[in-house]
């Protein structure tokens, strides 16, 4: 090994604790990158290949009726590769032992054999081939513990049918299992179910009928004109416009989550590497300051530029190395873990988790990049370094009164004080990165900690504010408006509020989303739709109020008008004016007057179902009451879906935010630190000095921690904003279709960061004061300035 290289890893070992509290910042860094861009990658594997070898509809269509020979006519339109037509039903399930309302969706298979299009994976068993057979969905069949041979009870058209399980499967239309209507899965209270054409279409009347159909599509066709040629067949058969896969819910969904790991990866991982590289500059610029004489005797005995940067750039690629290969392990760990994690809620054939190459070498690249763009000036300086102004000392300090003293307030403050604010004052850069880099970890830990109350508020606003009902009660198709006396006659309901849920399609100017509007109370109390205060909104007796993400979108305000067209019955096409916006966190809606709805769709009193408020003595009386009429299609408890929920993100993002405040301490630990172990590294012999000139030892360790502490104190109030702005552009970032973020920082957040950087830097602070104890001093005073 050369002389250069020894010196090298001398070095190294000389600022071990330093280099080791860099590696640990770059190892959270890479494992942050590696585990969220091997989840995604997994997820995004699994999802195509599973949509390829089942062969996954592009385009869906539901319909009233329609017979048979329709598909003909379907599949000779131009752009249509291969149709699917089946039999899709409600219906109400029974389980032994479970006595909660389930909903249950009826889809048919072929007579023989798999359907064409989204086929369907056997996880166990065979599929069912006559009568009564059935498979279920692995998640129905997981939450209730059901296999071959089992029987569950299905209400099919008002009549109890036993079924039997002949097979538990996967569908790619089912990756997220979630009931019409939510947002989080329930599988214990959603069953999906696959039956023979024959049994179910003699169930429902659609005997040598369809009402579902599924498509793909030829290459090269046009997406859009072939729906609309989908659409003109189907029309004078019920068909409620036809949709892209992107519309569909499992497939919307998982984009959704894709798109907020995409987030996660370039987010958060970028914050981690951009304070290793902060950290690195501060490490490696104080070590070239302090070898100014090394550098010129290397440059003297002929070591060229390139040789002396290569030095100081191979001990940046050696920590790098270090934190990389640590963040790459540990990264691998925790992707395993996520993936796992997810195929609870995603259900594929298989999810493997598999580390490319491409993946180590982009955050390694990435990583080493960052490291190597912090300290590039650094090394620049040790690479212009003349030997003979090497050899030269570094001119001294000048030390000089503070801008405090010179107003007449030196007098407050003890020699150590005044010493501590002079120092600062002759060095304000090297102050100023300083509080930046406690500023930065205190940042880190507020945007790791704030989902938790984030969550909270969504769940207040959401089912405290705006969803105020007990029990929600859809029936099976619109009905009379008497349904709702009917259901207010039941005993335990305290007061119970119709609504009409309508499909429609807005457009404003060239822009479209495809929607439901929901038909309310004109002052609803239990279904509020709020505003941007949180405040209860009376609907107008005629106008839209639209979720903000929908008027975003259409980029309409108060007071434009929409074209709207039904896409239900009637399919009327209306303008419509835009009576305001109502703020919502989870899902998107539109809200009218339920009178007014009705007379869009040219119905009269028509209702969908009933948010229903209850005494609680009678809740399973009135499930009970309830889940035994045939025009009800389901039931569903409110703090059912609040615990579904809880569920969700006590396992995903309450997970993904333990994680991270751990990371987020180490980064904090690691600044300070740095900071600690710098400033005393520098001021060695001054504090030596100070020692031999009679301070004792408390009080040159509270000339140095002194300093460090009031860089911790100013920084805290930096780190703050920053913190505040890291999470806003969190926030604003993980918005989705499906759900937005709100910006909720709470005391608590504030309190846990600022305690986890005092409590760091009263760690760091003591492994400083011990080493302040053990300085020699006749060893600190023979060195040169």
């Amino acid at each position: 090994m050369s002389a250069i290289g020894k010196k090298l890893l001398r070095d190294l070992w000389g600022m071990r604790g330093q280099a080791l509290a860099i590696a640990v910042v770059i190892v959270s860094g890479v494992a942050m990158f590696i585990a969220a861009l091997g989840t995604m990658d997994a997820l995004t594997r699994s999802q195509q290949s599973f949509y390829e070898e089942a062969r996954f509809g592009e385009a869906f269509a539901a319909l009233t009726r329609a017979p048979n020979g329709v598909e003909r006519r379907l599949q000779r339109l131009e752009g249509v590769a291969t149709v699917q037509t089946r039999v899709v039903a409600d219906a109400r399930l029974n389980v032994e032992a479970f006595d909660e309302p389930i909903t249950g969706q009826l889809l048919s298979l072929p007579e023989r054999g798999q359907p064409t299009l989204n086929q369907l994976v056997v996880r166990q068993g065979r599929l069912p081939r006559r009568g009564t057979e059935t498979v279920v969905s692995e998640a129905f069949a997981e939450a209730h513990d059901l296999g071959a041979g089992d029987e569950v009870t299905a209400i099919i058209n008002g009549r109890h049918r036993a079924l039997t399980i002949v097979g538990v499967v996967l569908s790619p239309e089912y990756i997220y299992q979630i009931q019409p209507g939510g947002f989080f899965p329930t599988p214990e209270r959603f069953g999906v179910l696959w039956m023979s054409r024959s049994t179910l279409g003699a169930a429902y009347d659609m005997e040598g009928a369809f009402n579902s159909v599924s498509f793909s599509f030829t290459a090269g066709a046009v997406p859009q004109d072939v729906l609309d040629r989908i659409d003109q067949v189907l029309a004078p058969y019920g068909g409620r416009d036809a949709y892209l896969r992107e519309d569909q819910v499992s497939h919307r969904y998982l984009t959704e989550e894709l798109k907020q790991l995409e987030q996660l990866v370039t987010v958060m991982p970028v914050t981690f590497l951009a304070v290793a590289a902060f950290l690195l500059n501060v490490v490696i610029g104080r070590l070239i300051r302090t070898q100014r004489e090394v550098i010129a005797t290397l440059k003297a005995f002929g070591y060229s530029d390139w040789d002396v940067g290569g030095h100081y750039v191979g001990m940046v690629l050696v920590i790098v190395a270090i934190g990389a290969v640590g963040g790459v392990a540990l990264g691998t760990w925790m992707g395993q873990l996520l993936s796992q994690m997810y195929l609870e809620f995603y259900k594929f054939p298989e999810l493997h988790y598999a580390l490319g190459i491409d993946t180590v070498a982009i955050s390694v690249g990435v990583t080493a990049a960052a490291a190597l763009g912090g300290t590039l000036y650094a090394v620049w300086q040790a690479v212009s370094l003349r030997p003979a102004q090497a050899m030269q000392p570094e001119p001294p300090a000048t030390y000089r009164e503070t801008i405090v003293e010179r107003l007449g307030l030196k007098d407050l403050f003890d020699q150590p004080t005044r010493m501590i604010l002079r120092h600062l004052e002759r060095r304000p850069i090297k102050a100023l990165l300083s509080v930046l880099g406690i500023a930065a970890s205190i940042a880190i830990l507020m945007t790791s900690t704030f989902f938790a109350d984030a969550v909270d508020f969504m769940i207040d606003v959401q089912f405290n504010r705006a969803q105020r009902q007990d029990l929600t009660v859809t029936f099976t198709s619109p009905t009379s408006d008497e349904a709702l006396y009917e259901l207010t006659s039941l005993r335990g309901v305290v007061e119970a509020e119709p609504f009409r849920s309508v499909p429609v399609r807005f457009q404003h100017e060239h822009r479209q989303y495809r929607t439901g509007i929901e038909g309310l109370a004109s002052t609803p109390e239990i279904r509020r739709p709020l505003t941007d205060d949180l405040e209860p909104i009376d609907l107008a007796a005629e106008g839209v109020v639209l979720s903000n993400y929908i008027a975003d979108v259409l980029e309409v305000t108060r007071g434009d008008t929409l074209t709207v067209e039904v896409l239900e019955g009637a399919r009327s096409t209306r303008q419509i004016r835009v009576a305001g916006r109502t703020k919502q966190f989870v899902g998107v809606g539109a809200y009218m007057q339920i009178d007014a709805l009705n007379r869009l769709v040219r119905e009269g009193s028509a209702l969908s179902g009933a948010y229903l408020a209850l005494d609680p003595r009678y809740e399973e009386e009135t499930i009970s009451a309830l889940t035994g009429r045939p025009r009800v299609a389901s039931v569903q408890l409110q703090r059912r879906a609040i615990q579904s929920l809880l569920d969700t993100m006590g396992e995903t993002v309450l997970t993904f935010t333990f994680v991270m405040a751990l990371f987020a301490g180490a980064i904090a630990f690691g600044v300070i630190y740095n900071a600690a172990r710098i400033a005393l590294s520098e001021r060695a012999r001054e504090l030596a000095s100070l020692r031999i000139l009679g301070f004792s030892q408390g009080e040159i360790g509270y000339v140095l921690l002194g300093e460090l502490a009031l860089l911790t104190l100013i920084a805290i109030p930096v780190g703050f904003v920053l913190g505040y702005g890291l999470c806003y552009g969190t926030a604003v970032g993980a918005q989705t279709e499906l759900f937005r973020i709100p910006l909720v920082l709470t005391r608590r957040t504030y309190a846990l960061s600022a305690l986890v950087v005092l409590v760091a830097g009263g760690i760091s602070g003591l492994v400083v004061w011990r080493r302040l104890g053990n300085l020699n001093l006749i060893d600190v005073l023979k060195t040169r300035e």
